[in-house]
């Protein structure tokens, strides 16, 4: 650790994902590098995001296990949840990858400083007093979770922080907002029993997601008791002696012992000395141009800060990006539409490239082939329902893959590699998947694409 400031090739305000990467590729380019962290190195998708929520839902998918053991032939018994244990098991998780994490940082002898720090000019950043100059500055203080104002009380109004943290599974949860924070908790909270019911403004859950694949993650929301208000604005909500009651736009109201506030993440940017170095902001968010450069000085920005994609592994790429940038490697620039993206609630919705109405507005004539898992043998195994979806240029490649099922997420890197290497349906038909696997269902989908296709009913 270091207080005393001095001069480096590169300083980055923020230890999340995007900072840490960008520290730990421009060390294994010969950089000296401050990493500047006001609270622990890993950010918010090590402590608060990515990996916290994952445990829980391993937790409440061994929970589902148990009450259907008895249809597979395993005798057990479901004796309900245990969240200190269930907390236990996650934080053992996070303090075993931060220990691992911090070694890793410590071993490319990147100074680390602990504390908030602030730009105070182009090339520098004052942490406690101490002013750290660099030759380059990275931006990546990340996000927290919004609120829309409303009063968090921590018990009765909570936000996914809170979430990953109740001593108690709650009898009933309203959560507001059905984009991915939202439908991974009520996913979690469901197994462990509570009854849950999701409030999403816009027309479907994941509203950024393939319609087709939203439409089958409502349908299996439905089949596991999962209650939902689509369409319906938030108006208010008040306190009662026994939780919440929620009003909605239209003058329904519901009533419950949590409400989860679930409406996205925004950037954490005020009071930093952005906007004062100059730096071009647009509703708290850095903005940047291909490069990941604010345009001011050697100045840069990546992550949650900036209006790409709020994804982790999005953050590790821009970071990789910012410190080859700097050490003049010339790395080609991100295709943010072939970042894979996925929803871990169960079923898994998984996606990669464009979506049909994305496509046919970018001028596309497209060919797709949906194929139902279904009628696949893995999927059967395994009890799950859903589809595997691939949408194609007319007489061209791949533009875009779309899975809703259990494990998918684990297929769409095969996905991506379809999408980005502009891979045509015949193609990829040629290639063999094992059998009986999930990844079959990739390769049903373009088989058919192609023309040829093998386990459809078409």
């Amino acid at each position: 650790m270091s207080e005393s400031g001095g001069t480096f090739d590169l300083v980055i305000l923020g230890g999340g994902s995007g900072g840490y990467a960008a520290a730990i590729r421009a060390a294994e380019l010969d950089m000296s590098v401050a990493l500047i962290e006001k609270d622990k190195l890993g950010g918010t998708c090590l402590h608060y995001g990515c990996i916290p929520t994952k445990a829980l839902l391993h937790s409440a998918e061994v929970a589902d296990n148990t009450r259907e053991s008895e249809s597979l032939g395993v005798q057990a018994t479901f004796q309900g949840i245990d969240m200190a244990a269930v907390h236990k098991y996650k934080d053992k998780i996070i303090s075993g990858t931060h220990k691992g994490l911090s070694g890793l940082i410590s071993g490319h002898g990147i100074t680390v400083v602990e504390g908030e720090g602030k730009l105070t000019a182009p090339n520098q950043v004052t942490v406690n007093g101490a002013v750290y100059e660099g030759r380059n500055i990275l931006l990546a203080t990340g996000s927290a979770p919004k609120t829309l104002g409303l009063d968090i009380d921590g018990t009765k109004v909570i936000t996914s922080e809170e979430a990953l943290r109740l001593d108690r599974v709650p009898a009933s949860m309203i959560v507001l907002g059905g984009g991915v924070i939202g439908v991974e908790f009520a996913s979690v909270y469901r197994s462990y029993g509570a009854e849950v019911t999701v409030v999403e403004a816009l027309p479907h859950l994941v509203p950024t997601e393939e319609e087709s694949s939203s439409k089958l993650l409502e349908r299996a929301f439905r089949r596991r008791g999962i209650k939902y208000e689509l369409g319906t604005p938030f108006e208010s909500v008040k306190t009662t002696d026994n939780g919440v009651s929620v009003s909605l736009q239209g003058g329904k109201s519901l009533e419950a012992e949590v409400l989860l506030v679930a409406v996205g993440r925004g950037p954490v940017s005020t009071g930093l000395g952005y906007e004062e170095a100059g730096i071009r902001m647009d509703r708290g968010l850095v903005q940047v141009d291909e490069n990941l450069h604010t345009g001011i000085g050697n100045i840069y920005a990546v992550g949650d800060l900036t209006p790409g994609p709020q994804l982790a592994h999005v953050g590790f790429a821009e970071g990789i990006y910012v410190a080859e940038q700097i050490a003049g490697l010339n790395p080609v620039p991100i295709d943010y539409d072939g970042v894979p993206r996925i929803t871990y609630c169960e079923p898994e919705v998984a996606s990669v490239g464009l979506t049909t109405t994305e496509a046919q507005r970018r001028g596309y004539e497209t060919t797709e082939y949906t194929f139902n898992l279904a009628g696949l043998g893995k999927a059967k195994i395994l009890g799950t329902q859903g589809a595997v979806k691939v949408i194609s240029a007319k007489d061209g490649p791949v533009l875009g893959v779309h899975m809703v099922g259990s494990r998918v997420g684990e297929l769409i890197a095969e996905g991506q590699l379809i999408y980005n290497w502009e891979a045509l349906p015949a193609e990829v038909a040629q290639l063999i998947h094992p059998h009986p696997t999930m990844s079959e269902a990739l390769g049903e989908a373009h088989l058919a694409l192609a023309g040829k296709p093998l386990h459809t009913h078409d």
